[in-house]
């Protein structure tokens, strides 16, 4: 069986995976979500306009600063949508999970054991433990 064919199969499980369902559920809800497309809409205006004035020769500071808050004000009511929430959740999963498989190609091609390798742990973190109080080590 070619790369290309295996590959192609590999998607297929991955679409066959609970969390893909999940993430695409959770997409789909997200564009379904009105108040959430609104808040995005505007917040992309702002951005724009951030964008606009930054770029003037004489930009107005106070007018920057205006936009920043307006967009980290936003920013926050977007991320605190339960929609968004959800659709957060299940992308850091699907993430994880493809962070995972490419982890494992990679020990792969250092020439290790494809049946028994397993990639190094990784934090998001940096793994400064002090820092975060997790439980992860």
């Amino acid at each position: 069986m070619d790369i290309i064919k295996l590959t192609r199969e590999l998607g297929k499980a991955i679409q066959a995976d609970e969390r893909y369902a999940k993430f695409v559920a959770a997409r789909e809800t997200n564009e379904k979500d009105d108040e959430l497309n609104e808040l995005i809409g505007k917040m992309q205006l702002i951005h724009m306009s951030y964008q606009h004035e930054a770029s003037k020769e004489d930009a107005n500071e106070q007018k920057l600063t205006a936009y920043e808050e307006e967009f980290m004000s936003i920013r926050e009511k977007i991320m605190n949508n339960q929609n968004m929430i959800n659709y957060e959740k299940a992308r850091m999963d699907i993430d994880e999970m493809m962070n995972y498989i490419v982890a494992i190609l990679t020990e792969c091609i250092k020439g290790e054991d494809p049946e028994t390798c397993e990639p190094p742990q990784e934090h998001s973190c940096g793994g400064n433990c002090s820092s975060c109080g997790s439980d992860c080590h």
